[in-house]
């Protein structure tokens, strides 16, 4: 019995934030109440204060499912043998991995298109925009230990400091999804033209992806 009160308590709380998710991207988290997000998961307002403490927490909570899978991907450093594995593919398959999901999964493309232009961080989703940004820094903080890795391996000297090469490499990626996200006709191919950028700026990083780029690809298309 404890183990379905689990189960529903779960599926009521899924349930909730695939309602959010649908309120917040037709009328913005500003616009949305949690009486809108109650009627449409057909619950109550009592049901959202038990899973939740607000509207900030209940946005939050429907973010994490999409970006955390995101942020807690792994980028190579040592295999189960304790030899060095590829840090630039594992770059490469992180970024990828992340504009492909974004291409092709309706949800999570809809997820990243409130977070960026359907939120205001200022009241209570202040806080919103705190927890963004630690997801930025520790984000950045893997790719910069990824960086470090791929510069070590292929025996080269960064030409900018390694958090700076992240930040950077964090925008032109930011950017992409950014400019793709924002034309409901979308432009160009995310994938493609995502994967290109990357591999332009860790060619100036002296990071030579070609061909690794190339294998990237082809694994994705299997």
């Amino acid at each position: 019995m404890a183990r379905r009160t689990k189960e529903d308590a779960e599926a009521t709380r899924n349930r909730l934030l695939d309602a959010a998710q649908e309120v917040f991207h037709v009328k913005g988290v500003r616009g949305a109440s949690l009486l809108d997000v109650a009627q449409a998961a057909s619950l109550t307002r009592g049901a959202i204060y038990w899973h939740f403490k607000d509207k900030a927490d209940l946005f939050d909570a429907m973010m994490q499912r999409v970006t955390l899978p995101f942020e807690q991907a792994c980028f190579p450093e040592l295999d189960g043998s304790g030899n060095q594995t590829s840090a630039l593919q594992g770059i490469l398959d992180v970024l990828q991995m992340v504009l492909h999901s974004v291409n092709t999964d309706a949800a999570i493309r809809s997820v990243f298109d409130i977070a960026l232009y359907k939120v205001e961080c200022v009241g209570e989703m202040l806080a919103v925009r705190e927890r963004r940004m630690m997801g930025v820094m520790r984000f950045t903080s893997r790719l910069e230990g990824a960086l470090l890795l791929a510069a070590e391996q292929a025996g080269v000297d960064l030409p900018i400091s390694a958090a700076s090469a992240a930040i950077g490499l964090h925008a032109v990626f930011n950017g992409i999804l950014h400019a793709w996200l924002l034309h409901d006709a979308r432009p160009f191919d995310l994938e493609r033209e995502g994967m290109a950028a990357v591999a332009v700026y860790l060619k100036g990083l002296g990071l030579g992806v070609e061909k690794k780029l190339c294998e990237s690809f082809s694994t994705a298309e299997m």
